[in-house]
C-alpha cells in the first residue's frame, strides 16, 4: 500500500520558497500547539493553507486538519463520504503497537468507533439513559458535592480551582448520576483523572474505572435500581449489545463528560477573573454566569482537536485532493474562530450558540450529555460565587499556564486568594 501525501489541486510552488516552506505539514503534537495563543495558531494556519491543512502526527503520520467552520459541518454531515470507522484509515500497516494516539483512533468496541444503523440504536440507547437524569436532582447533586469541595478550602482563604475544585466536581457528579455511592464515586476520580490526563498511571487508572463500571453493571442485572447505568442496562436497545460494550459506552460517557466540564469551568472561571466584562458575577450578577460559559465555548472550547473521519472514497474538499482512507482531524476551536464567520473576534458573542464546541452530525455529544455538562459546570461556577464572593487570582493572569494538549483546552492550575469562611452545612 502506497503511503498518501498530502495533496493539493494547485501546482506546488518550487521548493526552497516560502511558500512551500508554510504548505509543510505542522506537527500535532509540536512547540506551535502548545503555545498559549492557540487562536493566532489557528488564524496563522487559515492564511497559509486555507480551511483544509496538512499536519503530521507522531512519526510523520500524514493528517488532515479542518479549520474551516463550512468544512467541518460538511464533514460531519456527510457520514457515508466521511465515516468514523477507524478501520478505513489507509496508515493502519505504518502504525505501530506502542503508537502513543492509538487511544484516540484505534479500533474500539465503544460507540465513537460505531458506524451506521448500529450507531443510531447504540447512540438511542445512551442519550435516552442520559435524558431520564432529573434537572432538579442534578442541581442537588452538584450543589452538593460543590459545597463540600468548597469547605475543604474555604477556612485558608486560598486554593487551587483546578486541582481542587474543577478536576473533582463533574466526576463526583457523574459517578452519583450512573448509580455509584458517594464513597464509591469519591475512591473513582483519582482514576478517571488518572485516565484522562495520560500521563503516569493511566493504564492502570483506566483499569480500575472499567473494574469498577463492570461491577456496577453487573449487580444492575439483577438489582435494577436508579442511575444511568441500570437504564442503559435494560433499555429495549440494550439487548441487541454485549454486557462488554455497554461497559465501554458507561466509560466513555463518564471520562469524557468529566474533562471536557472540568475545562468548561476552569476556562469560564479564569474568564470571570480576568475580563472585566463579567465582572459582574462577582457583585451578584448570575446572569454573566451563562454569558461566559458561552463565550469559553467559542474563545476557548475544551475539546479543541479531535479524531477524526476517514474518507470513503478519493474526494475533493476546498480544493484539497482527499484520498481514500485519510484521516480527518476535526478542528472545533478553529471553526470557532474561521475568519468567514468570526471576521472580528474582539466583538462580544453575546447569545450566539452556534458554535461547534459540542460537535455536529450523529456523532455528536448527544444532547442530554450536553445538558448534564452544563448543568454541572453552571451550579459550579454559581455555588462557588455564593460561597466566595470575594474570590481573585492569586498570580498575574499572564503567568497563568495551560495544559500542553493540543486535544483539550484547560489550565493546569487556578490559584485564588480570598476571606476565609466557615464551612457549610450544606456541604457536611
Amino acid at each position: 500500500m502506497t503511503t498518501p501525501q498530502h495533496r493539493s489541486t494547485t501546482p506546488a510552488p518550487p521548493p526552497g520558497c516560502p511558500a512551500h516552506t508554510a504548505a509543510e505539514p505542522v506537527p500535532l503534537l509540536g512547540p506551535r500547539f502548545q503555545n498559549d495563543d492557540r487562536a493566532r495558531l489557528y488564524r496563522d494556519m487559515y492564511e497559509q493553507h486555507g480551511p483544509i491543512a496538512p499536519v503530521s502526527l507522531p512519526g510523520d503520520v500524514p493528517c488532515w486538519l479542518v479549520l474551516g467552520y463550512r468544512e467541518l459541518h460538511q464533514v460531519t454531515s456527510d457520514p457515508a463520504l466521511f465515516s468514523r470507522d477507524s478501520g478505513l484509515w489507509n496508515q493502519w500497516p505504518n502504525i505501530p503497537a506502542d503508537w502513543p494516539l492509538l487511544p484516540m483512533v484505534g479500533k474500539q468496541p465503544s460507540i465513537l468507533y460505531t458506524v451506521g444503523e448500529r450507531h443510531q440504536r447504540r447512540s438511542a440507547l445512551v442519550s435516552d439513559a442520559l435524558a431520564a437524569v432529573d434537572p432538579f436532582e442534578l442541581r442537588e447533586h452538584a450543589e452538593r458535592y460543590a459545597d463540600r469541595l468548597i469547605d475543604q478550602i474555604c477556612g485558608r482563604g486560598s486554593g487551587d480551582l483546578i486541582a481542587e475544585y474543577a478536576k473533582v466536581l463533574p466526576a463526583l457528579v457523574l459517578a452519583r448520576l450512573y448509580g455509584f455511592s458517594d464513597e464509591d464515586g469519591a475512591a473513582l476520580v483519582p482514576s478517571i483523572n488518572a485516565l484522562v490526563d495520560g500521563a503516569e498511571g493511566a493504564l492502570e487508572g483506566r483499569d480500575r474505572v472499567k473494574a469498577a463500571m463492570s461491577a456496577l453493571l453487573a449487580s444492575r442485572r439483577t438489582a435494577p435500581a436508579a442511575g444511568v447505568a441500570s437504564r442503559m442496562l435494560h433499555h429495549d436497545f440494550a439487548e441487541g449489545f454485549s454486557f462488554e460494550e455497554i461497559v465501554e459506552d458507561m466509560m466513555v460517557n463518564i471520562v469524557a463528560g468529566h474533562q471536557p466540564t472540568a475545562d468548561w469551568i476552569g476556562n469560564s472561571l479564569r474568564l470571570m477573573l480576568t475580563d472585566d466584562r463579567f465582572s459582574a458575577s462577582f457583585t451578584g450578577g448570575r446572569h454573566s454566569v451563562a454569558e461566559a460559559m458561552n463565550e469559553v465555548l467559542w474563545e476557548d472550547t475544551p475539546s479543541q482537536n479531535i479524531a477524526g473521519r476517514w474518507a470513503t472514497r478519493d474526494t475533493q474538499l476546498a480544493g484539497r485532493h482527499i484520498g481514500a482512507g485519510d484521516l480527518l482531524m476535526l478542528s472545533f476551536a478553529a471553526a470557532n474562530g474561521d475568519p468567514q464567520v468570526r471576521p472580528d473576534r474582539t466583538v462580544f458573542t453575546g447569545g450566539n450558540n452556534a458554535f461547534l464546541s459540542f460537535g455536529h452530525g450523529e456523532h455528536r455529544c448527544p444532547y442530554p450529555a450536553q445538558d448534564i455538562a452544563e448543568g454541572i459546570a453552571r451550579t459550579g461556577i454559581e455555588v462557588l460565587l455564593d460561597r466566595l464572593p470575594d474570590v481573585d487570582l492569586a498570580i498575574a493572569p499572564q503567568a497563568l499556564v495551560w495544559r500542553p494538549s493540543p486535544f483539550l483546552r484547560g489550565l493546569a492550575s487556578l490559584p485564588v486568594r480570598f476571606t476565609p469562611t466557615p464551612t457549610s452545612a450544606a456541604g457536611g
